[in-house]
């Protein structure tokens, strides 16, 4: 299930030409990106360097309209904040399972009213074995 955790009085921020794209990249994939992904993608289209894919990415994210998380091998993942998404993430075969539901919604709107802080996103990951690894590990 996807969640929109924007606020409906946020701005939104102007943006350059090449975070126009790099967002407009994002909201097309159905899953978190890395950089270097998006820097593939991107550079058949534009002449965009990978630092300067991490640049862009990192303005957006502090603009609220990007999040990111860490994959199980240590990359960075990144999507839109309209993509809100929670995961299982198993640690021996890396693969993230999302969630259905956001059990920490009721949560996040508690702080935003008691601490009058401005969330852009949360993230909820839960690390572990899948249900194929832990057969592996228990026959293996």
């Amino acid at each position: 299930m996807i969640h929109s955790h924007l606020p409906q009085t946020i701005a939104t921020p102007r943006l350059s030409a090449n975070q126009e794209t790099v967002l407009h990249w994002l909201t097309r994939l159905e899953e978190p990106a890395s950089a270097q992904m998006l820097h593939t993608q991107l550079r058949q289209q534009k002449k965009l360097g990978l630092a300067t894919v991490y640049r862009i990415l990192e303005a957006l994210k502090l603009q609220g309209l990007v999040q990111s998380r860490t994959a199980a091998n240590g990359e960075a993942l990144y999507s839109p904040i309209q993509q809100d998404q929670h995961y299982l993430t198993c640690l021996q075969c890396g693969r993230s399972t999302p969630l259905e539901d956001c059990p920490v919604s009721e949560l996040e709107q508690q702080l935003r009213q008691a601490q009058s802080f401005k969330i852009y996103y949360h993230t909820l990951e839960f690390f572990g074995l899948c249900e194929p690894c832990v057969h592996q590990a228990e026959t293996g």
